[in-house]
């Protein structure tokens, strides 16, 4: 309650900005292809990159939520994000497209999209599960705006333009960063839990007397140990198969939304219809998760979210072979109802699930080595198909 309700806005704006970014470059494969002489194949790897360095931030961002806390990184990921697209429309090859709006562009949403998500955890117990999945409708209001806006900018800009004006508007996720305040820690009584004072000097003596490599090495493998869960994939038999499911999952889960603008305007249809497919992607998602958030927070469903999102999962994936009937409109029509419908209860319960799983003192970490992980997967995922 109180102020968590205004970073729970805060969080749904930069999710909108960043997780639902990806799919709005398709609108602008087919320029992107006659201005570099760029095969479909490499023309993917903008988006896939940049995805995939959203996902492999992770521990890095770790690093810079500890150090200067989740609303500054915020702020600095809306500041990458947005230089990263600007510069993406000077760009002269398709080789600096990768590097300015796929690894920098990609870096910025890291840093913007993981913190807002941890400190919307910290701020929400009891509410968990609702506040999860109405974060995850900005998901969802990304996927129903920015690819009528790209397509606006397009027609009107071109991409170059589009590009840039696109960057001013991430440049949002500043302002977003700026309304996360921290919450204030707990003051305890007695006896503090760790001593934080200096080393005893037998403790020090010994520090001195160990090698620079040896120290170095511990030092790196704390930092692992820290910032990346290996204790949870290792010891935490739950986390380790939701962290191997969720990485395959990742391998096919994006590629309907960067594909699905190019498929349907390769097929004839006109790039204003191709687009208005996306927008209902976003609009389904809007509608469903918010009741979907509500219905998933009662009592009976606590200790069973992993089931029903187990049964979204498998939906998910069989709902792609509608595709194998046709490219009309009403096929795929009927193919983003239904991918749209399982991406709202997967959507909604990601986060939640793995709140269940692992503690939340140890989630930030076990957020990012599964985002190491996903990275992978979706770095070859839309090449692949491509």
């Amino acid at each position: 309650g109180g102020w968590g309700w205004v970073v729970l806005a805060a969080t749904i704006m930069v999710l909108a900005l960043t997780l639902a970014f990806p799919s709005c470059v398709g609108i602008f494969y087919t320029d992107l292809q006659n201005e570099f002489h760029a095969s479909n194949s490499e023309t993917s790897w903008v988006p896939s990159i940049m995805t995939s360095v959203l996902h492999a931030g992770g521990p890095f961002c770790s690093v810079l939520v500890e150090r200067f806390g989740c609303r500054a990184t915020v702020m600095l990921g809306g500041v990458l994000s947005g230089l990263g697209m600007a510069a993406s429309s000077f760009t002269q090859s398709i080789g600096q497209l990768y590097v300015t709006a796929g690894v920098i562009t990609g870096l910025g949403f890291c840093f913007s999209f993981q913190p807002a998500v941890t400190i919307l955890g910290h701020y929400f117990v009891r509410r968990r599960a609702f506040a999860n999945a109405m974060s995850s409708t900005g998901t969802a209001l990304g996927l129903c705006t920015l690819p009528v806006l790209g397509n606006y900018l397009h027609i009107e800009l071109g991409w170059r333009g589009s590009f840039l004006v696109l960057g001013a508007v991430l440049l949002n996720c500043c302002v977003c960063g700026a309304v996360m305040r921290p919450l204030q820690p707990r003051k305890h009584r007695g006896q503090p839990l760790m001593n934080h004072g200096p080393p005893p000097p037998e403790e020090e003596n010994v520090r001195k007397e160990k090698g620079w490599v040896r120290t170095t090495w511990s030092y790196v493998l704390a930092s692992l140990s820290k910032h990346m869960a290996f204790d949870q994939l290792c010891n935490n038999s739950r986390y380790c198969m939701y962290a191997i499911g969720i990485t395959w999952m990742m391998l096919g889960f994006v590629v309907p939304l960067v594909y699905l603008v190019p498929y349907a305007t390769a097929n004839n249809m006109e790039q204003g219809r191709a687009a208005l497919l996306l927008s209902i992607l976003g609009i389904v998602n809007i509608v469903v998760r918010p009741p979907f958030g509500l219905i998933f927070n009662m009592p009976w469903f606590k200790g069973r979210h992993i089931y029903v999102f187990a049964a979204a999962l498998l939906v998910n994936g069989l709902s792609n072979s509608i595709c194998c009937i046709g490219p009309s409109f009403p096929v795929l029509l009927t193919y983003v109802l239904i991918y749209g419908l399982s991406m709202s209860v997967v959507g909604s319960l990601m986060f939640t699930v793995l709140m269940d799983i692992v503690e939340m003192s140890r989630f930030p970490s076990a957020l990012g080595l599964l985002a190491i992980m996903e990275s992978i997967t979706l770095l070859i995922g839309p090449p692949l198909a491509g």
